[in-house]
């Protein structure tokens, strides 16, 4: 009976949506739905987005490649005036919404109803109703497409449109434009009758947008006297305006030629009913007044300290509590100095980043005396202390629940130049799932864990940088210090980290970033704990040291006592064993070496960001970024000049630690297409290499690369993919190259759900280190045919604040199937790999 209902019920289902489906159901008769728009420029097919959005009305938007019109297909499927639908329901047969009532019970009959208008209106918001075709906005879309031909130069342009509509209800529009010749502009010539603006708008005429023998557009008139205004603004004009910018234009049918002439106008000073003219004139910046705490409490307080500094003001209602330099070298706006318009965003932009005051206010006062203005700077001061108090509840694969205190404290102002001191910390204790002895406390995880940071909103360096590296680029430095230590969490880690920054801006695109130090002390205090959290390199010894004899099946070695004895066993010869398993042992037990050893890194690094994105809805852009670090060679220059002496393995120890030596370098690319219609294409390119010498044969966990992910190739999860064509056995399988190429497509769905296809290719190998397994290592071009290739589709829902993203990777092209056939072996939704994340991938 309930496999007969369910074939009922999806009958039902099916017949609901083929129903659905009727792209007319919902379109009144002698009316016609708008299939398809179609514009024709001097016959041929125009599919531009700046044209195509020019038109006002479209047909239902669709799934991009298979035509699939989600969004009418859910408005289709509500029922118009349900409510009333459903009270007459109730009304005709008072019978059967007694037998329900009695069945249900009240309460829950109401839900249902509820629920069912519920769905009918999300079906409703959601679904877009059918788009009629309407004469009237046809009219409207060719007078629009006849401004926008015209305001590109075609002053002849003629539009009209046809509109078919066929017995089934559908109906196609389409727009033909005939263009004409176009006009180009012939000549130039000025009216400035204020000489110094004649002088300057002169000395620069070759930037002008205005250019002979091109063809007119409106927009180039339009940018060009932006370009004026922006010029004389910023060269002491203090008066002038776009309104005194005007263009008279003279077209010449017969030669499809047009005549400028730009007219600047005097500077218009009205009286009663009048206006008067007069010769704009250049003004200088004479005083510069900066007042440091202009609250609105404060606003009937005296000043009562003030000091002149290199020509500022500056003026305080309490004692001054800010360093002079750090106030004028934030502030463009200089004494005796040409009015620059450009200044005043400056100098508000590089006091909002000094995290010390609100967002300022300048204004300026014309001095009625001479030509030149006074500029009042008004600053709020932001409170000294900020507190911030965190407590989090958790619950993770290594513990039953968890308790966490972030404790924070923010101090401004340290050292009276902006400077900001923040102090946090950690401390966390949580219940372990494997079990601790009856006699270890519930509580049996701890971490506890300091981090102070220091940021100076200059570059704090004994020399001279503001030739090489200006305020305008608004430089910072960042000192930072912190230490923790975890227990009962993987090998308990004792971890002391120290960085000195440097950061600055060449322009609203470009970021670099110098760490003059960065150094990392990492101590593991329970290497004893490795094959309890590296489980899958346990039981490949463990099948081995059964197969070998060693144990009898179904036993397991001890840890870490017999797990380490076979080891040594079995490189010693002592235990005989085929040669592919001792190369196995071997590789666990170098594994295990070296994510046991403790680590000792001294790095400088330097990296640079190029992003042209001009916001946060820019869909067409790219994003640039390359690193470059070099690791141990102050040690190493250290330990040569001391004469330290090297351990057994021929390396040098700094605090019983063999440092880390090595070069390593990033290069990030991504690029967006906007196709229009909020379909996207973004592709990214990765390439790292890390590569040790010196004091090192490898690299450390932290440096290395790993592949998949939900941010990589998504076919495969985070760390489960490579090197190589290796089997990938290990929890954590790493490398110190990788190259990885990602390709997705984005597009609409309905609403704020978003659909995606996506290519991701790449892998990680071993190059120029101690890992000798061919799978695993780069030996040259060849081993490209070890990129791994996934591909899939997913789905992002727009939160506006934050992107929930789901993907769902296939193995398309696996390289752990060796000399076999590597194409589409795990090609199916069991062996997928099913990805949450946060936004974008890239």
């Amino acid at each position: 009976m309930k496999i007969q209902d369910s074939k009922i019920l999806l009958i039902i289902l099916i017949f609901g949506f083929l129903t659905a489906c009727n792209s007319v159901r919902r379109v009144p008769k002698n009316a016609h739905l708008l299939t398809k728009t179609t514009i024709k420029v001097n016959d041929n097919t125009e599919e531009s987005e700046s044209v195509t959005n020019l038109i006002y009305q479209k047909p239902n938007s669709s799934i991009p490649y298979i035509n699939f019109k989600t969004r009418l297909y859910l408005y289709n499927w509500a029922r118009p005036n349900l409510d009333s639908i459903l009270k007459a329901k109730i009304e005709n047969n008072p019978k059967r919404t007694k037998r329900q009532i009695k069945f249900l019970s009240k309460k829950q009959f109401d839900q249902g109803q509820k629920m069912k208008l519920g769905i009918n209106k999300w079906l409703k918001k959601t679904g877009e109703a059918p788009v009629i075709v309407d004469d009237t906005l046809s009219e409207k879309t060719i007078k629009r497409l006849e401004n926008y031909y015209y305001n590109n130069g075609w002053f002849e342009v003629k539009a009209d449109y046809e509109t078919v509509r066929n017995d089934n209800q559908r109906a196609t529009v389409t727009y033909k434009i005939d263009t004409g010749e176009p006009y180009l502009v012939d000549s130039l010539t000025t009216n400035i009758t204020t000489p110094v603006i004649d002088s300057l708008y002169q000395s620069t005429l070759n930037k002008s947008l205005i250019k002979p023998n091109t063809q007119y557009r409106t927009n180039n008139f339009i940018d060009e006297r932006d370009r004026i205004t922006e010029t004389l603004r910023n060269s002491g004009v203090y008066h002038f305006s776009q309104d005194n910018v005007l263009f008279k234009m003279d077209s010449m049918g017969k030669t499809k030629k047009v005549n400028v002439e730009l007219y600047i106008t005097e500077k218009p000073i009205r009286q009663e009913d009048t206006t008067l003219y007069e010769p704009f004139k250049i003004y200088k910046v004479k005083d510069v007044n900066i007042y440091t705490n202009s609250a609105f409490e404060t606003k009937d307080k005296p000043i009562t300290d003030s000091t002149l500094y290199n020509g500022f003001n500056i003026y305080s209602k309490e004692k001054l509590r800010y360093n002079s330099k750090m106030l004028t070298d934030a502030v463009f706006i200089k004494p005796n100095t040409l009015f620059r318009d450009k200044n005043k965003p400056l100098t508000s932009r590089r006091i909002s980043n000094l995290k010390t005051f609100k967002y300022p206010k300048i204004d300026y006062v014309v001095n009625d005396a001479d030509t030149t203005l006074t500029a009042n700077i008004y600053l709020t001061p932001l409170k000294k202390f900020g507190l911030d108090f965190r407590a989090e509840a958790s619950q993770s694969n290594i513990q039953t629940i968890g308790f966490s205190l972030n404790p924070s404290v923010l101090m401004r102002n340290v050292f009276k130049g902006a400077e900001t001191l923040e102090l946090s910390g950690i401390a966390s204790i949580g219940a372990s799932k494997d079990g601790s002895d009856e006699g270890d406390p519930f509580f049996d995880i701890n971490e506890i864990g300091a981090n102070l940071k220091l940021t100076i909103p200059r570059l704090f360096s004994p020399f001279n940088t503001s030739k090489i590296i200006p305020s305008s680029m608004f430089p910072s430095t960042r000192i930072s210090l912190a230490a923790t230590s975890q227990t009962n969490v993987g090998l308990d880690k004792q971890t002391a980290t120290g960085a000195f920054n440097y950061r600055w801006f060449p322009n609203s695109k470009v970021t670099n970033s110098l760490d003059m130090f960065n150094i990392q002390f990492v101590k593991n205090l329970n290497t004893d704990n490795y094959f309890n959290v590296y489980e899958s390199s346990f039981n490949t010894l463990n099948a081995i040291a059964v197969n070998s004899g060693y144990i009898n099946a179904g036993e397991q070695l001890s840890l870490p006592e017999e797990a380490e004895q076979f080891i040594d066993n079995a490189i010693n010869g002592t235990n005989s064993i085929s040669s592919d398993d001792l190369q196995t042992v071997n590789s666990i037990n170098e594994r295990k070496e070296r994510l046991t050893e403790d680590n000792l890194i001294l790095a400088t690094n330097f990296s640079f960001t190029k992003d042209g994105r001009d916001n946060l809805y820019d869909n067409q852009f790219s994003i640039f970024r390359l690193k470059l670090e070099l690791a141990g060679n102050v040690f190493s220059a250290a330990s040569n000049i001391l004469g330290l002496q090297k351990n057994d393995n021929e390396k040098y120890e700094l605090f019983n630690v063999a440092f880390s030596q090595y070069v390593k370098t990033e290069l990030d690319y991504v690029k967006y297409w906007d196709l229009g219609s909020k379909n996207i294409i973004a592709i990214r390119t990765f390439f790292g290499i890390a590569i040790p010498y010196g004091n090192s044969t490898n690299i450390p966990f932290s440096k290395s690369f790993f592949g998949g992910g939900a941010n990589d190739n998504r076919a495969w999860s985070a760390y489960n993919l490579g090197p190589g064509s290796t089997q990938s056995v290990n929890e954590f399988n790493e490398a110190n190259m990788k190259i990885a190429l990602s390709a997705e497509n984005r597009f609409n769905l309905f609403g704020a759900l978003n659909g995606a296809i996506f290519i991701d290719a790449g892998n990680i190998w071993n190059v120029l280190d101690d890992v000798k397994e061919d799978e695993a290592t780069f030996n040259s071009i060849a081993s490209i045919k070890d990129i791994a290739i996934g591909s899939g589709f997913g789905f992002r829902y727009d939160f506006n604040f934050f992107i929930l993203r789901g993907d769902i990777g296939f193995k398309t092209y696996d390289p752990s199937y060796g000399d076999n056939n590597r194409w589409f072996n795990d090609y199916n939704f069991s062996n997928a790999t099913y990805n949450i994340g946060i936004n974008y991938p890239f």
